[in-house]
């Protein structure tokens, strides 16, 4: 086996399994790396310097192909339905001996690398890969250790990602040949069939959803979070479409990160060492964090080129609209040292509601903060999806379901529990339609949201009078700085009231029909602070 770079003394590659290996290269920089992945035919260089590959037949997480191993840790405390999907530890171990034998003869990428930028929470990892672009990912995604760290770097958690291997499903207990298997007893991620890097990234999210709520009673997040610069931390949740990038990009701020985060006792921390931007549309303009941040070092997923030139067109998704770009944190000039900052003093619940419903700011009570962290409302228009030809509710629990191994009503009490710690706000944002729904109203000025956003923040809402909503109970402010008085309550924005309360009361019902898998382990603060029924008040 031929080594290139220096494996710490822990070099437990034998020990795994991985015998008559070719070469291994330990620890390689980024550059290196990209010059590998060209030599090698599996990329090129976009006039920007980023590296440009192509992840193959996968372009985004296969659900439905994410597996937990059930076993005596996992048995009891695991979610188990369509998310959390069982899988045998002999299929599992059956599955891991096959990959040992595919990587005979070939060359490997190893990384050693934390996740958790907060010491005491560090999760020590190590990376193989079967790609050099996979592995180099991997040190855009995760925390690159110093030098004096590798000497004896011990790896906690393996990550064996092989997206040449596939499984046969007959054989191996997989849905199909592509496969993505969580083992909390051996501490082991195995990944194949797919070269969708962020498999990578969020099998360890998952792996971090399970082991600081359960075991370290941390609450784990998929948000983004920012730092004032009186030391003021703020989080804004988020689906696709909500605006939760471009409003937690604040250039008056400073990024925490963007995308997944813990909060102990008294800090908010960020659980990676770098951002995976979808850059579709993308435009100096736009986001010019993330488009100054596309240079050597970063990575270009599944992008298209200009004919005959090596400029990227980001209007194009000929292969995927999920294009995107993995690069360090510290390619953003604006970040907050040591990615963490103190107790939030607020959070945003970023929803783009097309029916035009809900108020553009309200202030949630404990209970609906709970609910509606449960619910993780927005919803779909025309054209985000084959098939939607009109708006449809779409609900993911704390605003991440995929990547929750516990039931989802664990996270949200231990948000209630932070509530009464720290008297934080919790804030509703709809970036969504106002005057009526999608096809009718309009979508909320961001100059107006922002607005908003901001009198949140600097404690303006505070000082104002509210007014509560007839049918999710809402408190609306009454002003708020820059922000015309009419648009705060969205009845006033509605030509046909009649119809607005009719579209209340059956968002409602589509909130309270989605909360039924979750109400028999919710308590009653969480129950209590559902919406009115339509069938109720009459």
């Amino acid at each position: 086996m031929d080594i290139f770079g220096t494996p710490p003394s822990t070099d437990n590659l034998s020990k795994l399994g991985f015998k008559e290996i070719s070469k291994v290269y330990w620890n390689h920089s980024p550059s290196d790396l990209t010059e590998i992945t060209v030599q090698k035919g599996m990329g090129r260089i976009a006039s920007s310097g980023a590296l440009a590959i192509n992840t193959g037949k996968f372009t985004g997480r296969s659900p439905k192909d994410r597996f937990i191993v059930k076993d005596q840790i996992t048995q009891d405390a695991v979610w188990w339905g369509d998310i959390n999907i069982p899988f045998e530890e002999r299929n599992f171990d059956g599955i891991y001996n096959k990959m040992m034998s595919y990587f005979k003869g070939k060359e490997i990428y190893v990384r050693d690398a934390f996740a958790c930028s907060l010491p005491e929470y560090q999760l020590n990892l190590r990376v193989i890969n079967e790609f050099p672009w996979s592995n180099q990912f991997a040190s855009n995604m995760f925390i690159d250790p110093k030098s004096e760290d590798l000497t004896h770097f011990s790896p906690e958690w393996h990550i064996i990602n092989a997206p040449g291997f596939k499984a046969n499903p007959v054989e191996d207990g997989t849905r199909q040949e592509n496969f993505a298997i969580i083992n909390f007893t051996k501490k082991m991620i195995l990944i194949g069939g797919t070269g969708y890097t962020g498999e990578i990234k969020k099998g360890i999210f998952s792996v971090l959803n399970f082991v600081l709520p359960h075991q370290k009673n941390t609450l784990s997040m998929h948000c983004s979070a920012n730092l004032g610069k009186d030391g003021d931390t703020a989080i804004f949740f988020g689906l696709s479409g909500t605006g939760k990038t471009t409003l937690s990009a604040d250039p008056n701020r400073m990024l925490i990160g963007d995308d997944e985060h813990g909060w102990s006792i008294d800090t908010v921390f960020n659980f990676e060492g770098g951002c995976y931007a979808k850059c579709i549309d993308l435009s100096e303009e736009k986001e010019p964090d993330i488009w100054n941040a596309i240079k050597p070092g970063a990575i270009l997923e599944n992008v298209i080129f200009e004919t005959n030139s090596d400029t990227v067109d980001f209007s194009k998704g000929d292969i995927t609209e999920n294009t995107r770009v993995s690069y360090p944190i510290d390619f953003i000039k604006n970040i907050a040292d040591g990615s963490k900052g103190m107790n939030p003093k607020n959070i945003f619940f970023l929803t783009a509601d097309a029916f035009g419903v809900l108020p553009p700011i309200s202030k949630l009570t404990k209970g609906q903060a709970m609910f509606h962290f449960i619910s993780g409302y927005t919803a779909k228009v025309a054209g985000t999806e084959e098939g939607i030809t009109e708006p449809v509710t779409a609900f993911s629990a704390c605003f991440g379901a995929p990547f929750l191994p516990l039931h989802p009503t664990k996270y949200a009490e231990m948000l209630g529990e932070k509530m009464d710690s720290t008297n934080v706000n919790v804030w509703l944002i709809n970036t969504g339609w106002t005057g009526g729904p999608y096809g009718i109203g309009n979508r909320m000025k961001l100059a107006y949201t922002r607005a908003m956003i901001t009198a949140a923040l600097n404690g303006d809402l505070n000082k104002v009078n509210y007014q509560t909503h007839p049918v999710f109970g809402l408190k609306m402010p009454v002003s708020c700085p820059n922000v015309p008085h009419d648009v705060l309550n969205p009845v006033n924005t509605w030509d046909d009231k009649t119809s607005y309360e009719v579209k209340a009361y059956d968002l409602a019902d589509e909130f309270n029909k989605n909360f039924k898998k979750f109400e028999d382990k919710a308590n009653q603060t969480i129950l209590d602070s559902a919406p009115k029924s339509k069938a109720l008040v009459d």
